[in-house]
């Protein structure tokens, strides 16, 4: 079987494996990649998972995408990245609150975050692409960060041989435990620096180090390429496209949801990742009817589903949900490679960045909503969301996961009867000060105490990676400009 090749969303005539676009991260043309096909499936490949493990299942749909790496080499990497020391209590379990509303729990791993989900598995398959690639040089990650990222490439690239990182972060966009668990990250071939700016700051100042040539110059002669562990990196979307599969298995699995019966997921998504490996799992046959794209205050991704207008020339908020605090998605460019073509994608992506907007066509716009919804939540709704869902389901949410019940509740008032699944991103136990407010008492402790203070309000035990985190020695104090971004990368 011929393997699976990779091309830039803007257009390069340059065909990759999926080794060579992992270790790349970024398209030269400031592309992303994406596979040729999407490879298709039939029911008896999802019927056939029902009885496996996460790793299994994981396997089997990276074994689709990844052609070009050893069989057996990706299987002992999955069973090694979802293993139960890596995830205590199950990988992606789902918990069922009512006859039709289900949560996908994607946060049981080292970080208590989704991000664990990728960032677990994709440090093994870099290195492993290096070695397939022959590649001689040292990898330098660099991560723009809204909070989870950031400490889950830091837990995952931890001491990994020849490779090294580096996470950028607003220093007044993430929570305080997301905060403290970069700060006092542990490893030798770590760093974390605060900017003074958003998100989208970050974002945009790493995307333009890796466009820089000088830069890529000066990091050769230190024997040192680029690559990215954010979602515009192959390598981290990929393994995300599975948690889709794994938890319309255990839909089938409880009886809930009969094999071929389709569901519907609620993805409270900031850059689009998320929802897009959603919709790439829908595109391969998995049985789902709607993605509901659940945003914040920060409502972008909203318009541009129901409007087919993304505009980033807006204010900017900084919310409770703060890894959703983003105006431009980058993932939505892999979504536009798919409804508009690379000559398409090339000028919307130019238009976003000579005047921050751009318009799909009609067609453009009845094709992103033929698939997806999309809402929005205030603050306010978050956190009756957060002290509602404990009240009725003794159940813990977070302030994303907020958002997306929110909307997963919307969307039942209208729905098919098909059984809808929130896709629950982050332990509560991150935002425990928010969550705290939301039940409506006064966090009494400091921010990093919080978690013992939800803990005695609540009754639900603390996750053990987040056990007396606030004893850990800070080693990163670090607050830079947004524009001395490239100089600490060099430094570094």
């Amino acid at each position: 079987m011929d393997n699976l090749m990779y091309k830039s969303t803007r257009g390069s005539k340059e065909y990759l494996t999926s080794a060579e676009a992992i270790k790349r991260g970024l398209a030269e043309d400031g592309g992303l990649y994406m596979p040729l096909t999407i490879p298709k499936i039939d029911l008896d490949f999802i019927g056939g998972m029902v009885e496996d493990t996460y790793s299994e299942r994981a396997f089997k749909v990276l074994s689709l995408y990844l052609t070009d790496y050893d069989k057996n080499t990706l299987h002992d990497i999955c069973k090694k990245a979802y293993s139960d020391t890596r995830f205590i209590g199950g990988a992606a379990p789902v918990t069922s609150l009512n006859d039709k509303l289900n949560v996908l729990e994607l946060w049981h791993g080292p970080t208590c975050a989704f991000k664990d989900m990728a960032l677990q598995i994709m440090p093994m398959l870099l290195s492993e692409a290096l070695k397939m690639t022959g590649e001689k040089k040292d990898a330098l990650i660099l991560v723009a960060t809204s909070g989870d990222t950031g400490k889950a490439a830091l837990e995952g690239y931890r001491d990994v041989d020849k490779i090294r990182i580096m996470v950028f972060y607003p220093e007044n966009g993430v929570s305080a435990m997301q905060k403290l668990q970069m700060a006092s990250q542990e490893g030798e071939n770590v760093n974390v620096v605060a900017i003074k700016g958003n998100f989208d700051d970050a974002q945009t100042g790493v995307k333009e180090i890796f466009a820089s040539s000088e830069i890529a110059e000066k990091l050769l002669e230190k024997n040192t390429f680029l690559s990215s562990a954010n979602s515009i990196n192959w390598g981290r979307l990929v393994p995300q496209i599975a948690y889709y599969f794994s938890a319309y298995c255990d839909m089938v699995k409880s009886g809930k949801t009969k094999l071929g019966e389709k569901v519907t997921f609620v993805v409270p998504t900031g850059n689009f990742g998320n929802i897009f490996a959603a919709h790439l799992a829908r595109q391969m046959g998995l049985p789902i009817n709607k993605l509901v794209c659940a945003s914040n205050k920060n409502s972008v991704l909203t318009d541009f589903i129901e409007n087919g207008v993304y505009d980033k020339n807006r204010e900017f908020y900084t919310t409770i949900s703060p890894s959703m605090d983003i105006l431009v998605s980058s993932n939505v460019e892999r979504l536009l490679s798919l409804i508009s073509g690379e000559n398409g994608t090339y000028s919307y992506m130019d238009s976003l960045k000579t005047e921050g907007k751009y318009t799909l066509t009609e067609e453009e716009k009845n094709n992103v909503k033929l698939g997806f919804k999309a809402g929005f939540t205030t603050e306010e709704e978050t956190n009756f969301e957060i002290r509602d869902t404990f009240e009725k389901y003794n159940y813990l949410i977070d302030t994303h996961t907020a958002v997306a019940m929110k909307c997963a509740k919307d969307y039942l008032k209208d729905s098919q009867g098909e059984q809808v699944i929130v896709v629950s991103t982050a332990s509560p136990y991150k935002f425990a000060s928010s969550v705290i407010e939301a039940l409506g008492k006064t966090c009494e402790l400091e921010a990093v105490l919080a978690p013992e203070e939800l803990e005695s309000l609540t009754k639900k035990e603390i996750p053990l990676p987040l056990v007396k985190l606030h004893e850990k020695r800070i080693r990163f104090k670090k607050s830079i400009d947004k524009n001395q971004m490239a100089k600490e990368v060099l430094e570094f």
